[in-house]
């Protein structure tokens, strides 16, 4: 019996293949375009891994997002998607700064999952915030990194250490008898770091109301703002700084919100977007901000 020929190797096949095992910039790039033509802006896109602690929001992105923006950007209205689990106040502010500039104050951001802690302050810089009902916020409140008795490094939330550290000290100052057991936790506690910690979390709370008051809240009071985001400022509030603030809850603290309806094409359009970008920030670079032509990566280190 004869011997059939074997198909040739199809290349383009292999290419598309290994296109979708690697997602590559070319699989977003149509879904950028996609969502610039909806919202009437030009789309940048911020992603952050939420796997690592090396992916926390930091200055170095405000200069990757400024490269891109100063080669590419016309001038026009702007409209973030940002996915992050948080990181510097500073940073979160010259970011909101760059997206201001070269937007001519015509920004807006898009949170197709999470944006939290820091990145929740980036989309208080802007002019409104697009999300669905399945979209998070959350609380500004800085986090630090905690070792636990077993040597392991956890993040917690900068107000629940300081109020254990007030808690226990209000404790043993009006103790009768021996403090001996809380003189030994209270050792645990540098006294340098919670006022460090006092001051991070003061600056958290001026730069959002700052945000607010320029745009999203203009003509409100810096008092009447604080008022107004109390769950997002104070980590007690929520109970937990990872627990989300959603779309009600956030309108109720006067954000400007415009939803993005479930089920829609550009909600799919966002949300096929995540899930594409989401994955490469998990198998690769810390972060990742790209346009419809162009992809900048921070590394992990």
């Amino acid at each position: 019996m004869a011997n059939k020929k074997r198909p040739a190797f199809d290349t383009s096949t292999f290419s598309r293949v290994q296109n979708e095992v690697n997602q590559t910039h070319d699989l977003r790039a149509d879904l950028i375009k996609e969502a610039q033509q909806h919202f009437g802006a030009r789309v940048l896109t911020y992603f952050a891994s939420f796997s690592t602690f090396e992916a926390q929001l930091i200055d170095r992105d405000a200069e990757m997002l400024e490269n891109l923006l100063s080669a590419e950007h016309d001038g026009g209205p702007l409209a973030l998607v940002i996915n992050s689990p948080g990181g510097d106040a500073l940073a979160a502010e010259r970011i909101v700064n760059v997206c201001r500039a070269y937007s001519k104050n015509q920004f807006r951001a898009i949170v197709p999952h999470m944006a939290k802690s820091a990145a929740t302050m980036v989309c208080f810089g802007a002019n409104k915030i697009h999300m669905s009902r399945t979209a998070e916020l959350g609380p500004v409140d800085p986090q630090v990194p905690y070792k636990d008795d077993d040597g392991q490094y956890n993040w917690i939330s900068a107000d629940e250490y300081v109020r254990s550290y007030e808690n226990l000290m209000a404790a043993a100052t009006s103790a009768t008898g021996r403090i001996d057991a809380y003189i030994q936790q209270l050792s645990r506690y540098d006294a340098r770091m919670i006022e460090r910690l006092r001051s991070q979390s003061e600056l958290s709370a001026d730069i959002s109301v700052d945000l607010l008051q320029n745009v999203m809240m203009n003509g409100k009071t810096a008092d009447e703002i604080r008022q107004k985001i109390a769950p997002f400022l104070v980590q007690k509030e929520k109970g937990e700084h990872g627990r989300m603030i959603g779309l009600d809850e956030a309108r109720a603290c006067g954000i400007k919100i415009e939803e993005i309806e479930v089920g829609t094409r550009p909600w799919h359009c966002i949300w096929e977007l995540y899930v594409r970008s989401d994955w490469v920030v998990d198998h690769g670079p810390a972060a990742v901000i790209e346009s419809v032509t162009s992809t900048v990566a921070r590394a992990k280190p």
